[in-house]
């Protein structure tokens, strides 16, 4: 079978296509088995037309058994490549009725399609599939995303095109080279981060994408430092006697870590937090968050703990009678490759997304009396593009001269998510759930829902904030994944039937509770048989799964979809850690310092004014003032708390010879008096932030009226 002898491993001839070249990143690994006197390359054997991984893994070459490739072998000899012309072809053209065969290297060179996927198809040159651009828009060169080399963007064998991102181009070569380096885990768009989609269509334009771990894991202790904790006082003035190593659980000098980095920490006494579970953040991060406009890197986060994290692994495809290797130390970095996940910023994560927003502007005319209706119409239009650059005019209905002006974009975000949150759409408190509304659900309002979230987030706007866990958990690990809780029931009559169930001490009370409620368990198809009193935590089980998920099956999928506008959803599932805190918690409450780092001085300071202004801000929090830190930040911004992607363009301040302070919403920026006195400064606050926000508000109430 093999003219080599057994001992000169370098020299040996592959089986199939009959080179010696041992070069993985083309043909795959190159395997010898003495025993047997065979050599062959891992891809011409996964490729070959004729040949099914029968045995398992250590089993004959990669699960091909000795005896299946000796017949493929014998079946190739007979077939003439179609390139070289020689024998031995063992890949077959899988288009109908195409009788073309050919070696793996020879198809390489005639830039065949091989599929490493699904049932490991092969396509000559005539019948490969292709990427189907119904545009070009682009006249000049653009540099691929991975080595940064001007390419013309026109798809072709050598060059494809992110499905996710369109403004992301690649070289098949440089593909390849980072699949095979990142692995299934970690190959990404290097634009958006999308996985499901980008794979998916890489797969098909032949990229090999190998089941391993990535090769900066395969370092040993390549994470090691992750598992140290932070455990030190960096604050500028430590309070605590013993030191800033100093950290005694439960008590005020319990060291509290960063919740961005984690690289930094602080006893709870010396930023006055009441608590272990208030949020705190050091400068460095806080001015990420807050006063950047652009994408910075974000520092690393300390591997969480993994009783916290959830997060499985699934495979890209069924399972095939091929199926790629998987590296023995996969499962093991499993914890390391979940904290690679958590060590990202929700705000870095935000701007990344951002990256898709063109120059290009869409202007949508909003009337604020009306929000819901007048942005479903604007997203709606069929001109709108949630890629576009947004811009916001106002107008009032029924305004005979048609007048408008500029608005907010991040105010009417804002008002657009708090309709949303007391919408019909959702229901609960302060936790909602995805609520049944038909005639909601013919309209394909969930969907537009869900758009609406996401151009939120990638926008600038504010996050929702009132997600249940229930409801997070099913859109990052699937409903199939997740179990309600009590909490997640609304419906009071629905509640009372669990309580009642769950309190049953005896199997006779545990039945007649059921024969009470018969008609509703039949009608839900919970009906069970009850033959000991533990039945009912099953019971209870299968009630909570229908009314929080199953009824609301169809709004979840539709709102779903929805999300994944700008690829959001996708990034929700590759750090749900990350999102939750956003989508699950309202932000943390606004303080003097966050204020005051937040506004920047853009214009020569007048030194007593801005005396003034954090004395102000100072009396606000101490409750000393009629309005609150949220008013001050709606005055000047249109949004009660700040955005995940922080403001854009970032707030600031200037110090103007005027009575009275002026907000301007569309530039952020806030001019405050110069006064005399600080009681004068005071008075003229706090009467226009209070007029101002009570005005906008009756003018909402009187058009709403009318």
């Amino acid at each position: 079978m093999n003219e080599n002898k057994p001992g000169d491993s370098q020299n040996l001839a592959c089986v199939f296509c009959r080179k010696n070249d041992d070069c993985p990143n083309k043909y795959g690994e190159k395997k010898t088995k003495e025993k047997w006197n065979l050599t062959v390359h891992y891809y011409c054997l996964l490729m070959s037309s004729g040949i099914w991984q029968r045995g398992k893994e250590e089993e004959g070459v990669y699960g091909f058994l000795i005896e299946d490739i000796r017949k493929e072998v014998n079946r190739a000899s007979k077939l003439k490549c179609c390139v070289c012309k020689k024998n031995g072809a063992s890949i077959g053209c899988v288009a109908p009725r195409c009788k073309r065969s050919y070696h793996f290297p020879c198809g390489l060179q005639r830039e065949c399609i091989f599929q490493f996927t699904g049932n490991f198809a092969s396509f000559c040159w005539n019948h490969r599939p292709v990427q189907i651009i119904t545009s070009n828009n682009y006249r000049e060169s653009l540099p691929c995303t991975i080595c940064l080399e001007f390419i013309e963007p026109i798809p072709s064998y050598n060059i494809l095109r992110s499905p996710c991102c369109k403004n992301a181009w690649f070289h098949r070569d440089c593909l390849q080279v980072q699949a095979i380096n990142a692995g299934v885990f970690f190959f990404r768009c290097t634009i958006c981060s999308n996985s499901d989609i980008f794979q998916k269509e890489m797969l098909r334009m032949g990229i090999h994408i190998p089941e391993k771990d990535a090769s900066w894991e395969l370092e040993e202790n390549a994470y090691q430092e992750l598992l140290q904790h932070h455990e030190r006082c960096d604050v500028r003035r430590c309070r605590c006697k013993e030191g800033r190593d100093y950290n005694a659980p439960d008590s005020k000098w319990e060291i509290k870590r960063c919740q961005c980095c984690g690289s930094s920490g602080t006893h709870l006494a010396c930023s006055s937090l009441r608590s272990w579970e208030q949020n705190w953040e050091c400068l460095e991060c806080r001015g990420i968050i807050y006063n950047s406009g652009e994408f910075q890197k974000a520092k690393k986060h300390v591997l969480p703990n993994s009783n916290n994290v959830g997060i499985t692994d699934c495979l890209l495809e069924e399972s095939s009678p091929k199926l790629p290797r998987q590296s023995p130390g996969s499962q093991s970095k499993d914890l390391l490759r979940q904290g690679s996940k958590f060590r990202r910023n929700v705000s870095t994560l935000l701007i990344e997304l951002g990256f898709q927003i063109k120059k290009k502007t869409k202007r949508l005319y909003i009337n604020k009396a009306n929000i819901w209706t007048s942005a479903l119409d604007a997203f709606r239009n069929r001109n709108f593009n949630p890629s576009y650059a947004i811009e916001v005019a106002y107008v009032i209905e029924n305004d005979n001269f048609g007048s408008e002006h500029p608005g907010s974009k991040q105010e009417f975000l804002s008002l657009l998510m708090q309709h949303l949150e007391n919408s019909s759409l959702f229901e609960g408190s302060l936790s909602k759930n995805l609520s049944l509304n038909s005639q909601a659900l013919k309209e394909n309002l969930y969907y537009e829902a869900g758009k609406m979230l996401a151009i939120s987030l990638v926008h600038g706007g504010p996050s929702p904030g009132f997600f249940s866990k229930t409801l997070f958990n099913c859109l990052v690990y699937g409903p199939e994944n997740t179990q309600p809780i009590l909490d997640d029931v609304s419906d009071f009559d629905v509640a009372q039937i669990i309580i009642r169930i769950n309190t049953a001490t005896t199997i006779a009370d545990l039945k007649s509770v059921i024969n009470e409620c018969y008609n509703y368990l039949e009608l839900i198809g919970c009906l069970r048989l009850i033959t000991t009193l533990s039945d009912k935590y099953m019971l209870i089980k299968d009630i909570l799964v229908y009314h929080v998920i199953q009824r609301v099956q169809a709004p979840f999928e539709s709102f779903k979809q929805g999300l994944k506008t700008l690829g959001v959803l996708e990034k929700i599932q590759a750090y749900p850690e990350a999102f939750c805190s956003i989508l699950c918690h309202k932000p943390e409450s606004l303080s003097a310092k966050i204020l005051s780092d937040l506004f920047a001085v853009h214009t020569l300071p007048d030194v007593k004014a801005l005396g003034f202004w954090n004395s102000y801000l100072q009396a606000v929090e101490d409750g000393k003032s009629t309005t609150t830190m949220e008013d001050i930040l709606i005055f000047a911004t249109g949004c009660s708390s700040i955005p995940p992607a922080g403001f854009k363009p970032t707030p600031s301040i200037e110090c103007l010879h005027v009575d009275f302070p002026v907000g301007n919403k569309c530039n952020n920026c806030l001019a405050i008096p110069v006064t005399n006195t600080y009681k004068e400064f005071q008075e003229n606050m706090d009467f226009t932030i209070r007029n101002t926000l009570k005005l906008e508000k009756e003018e909402s109430s009187h058009y709403i009226g009318h």
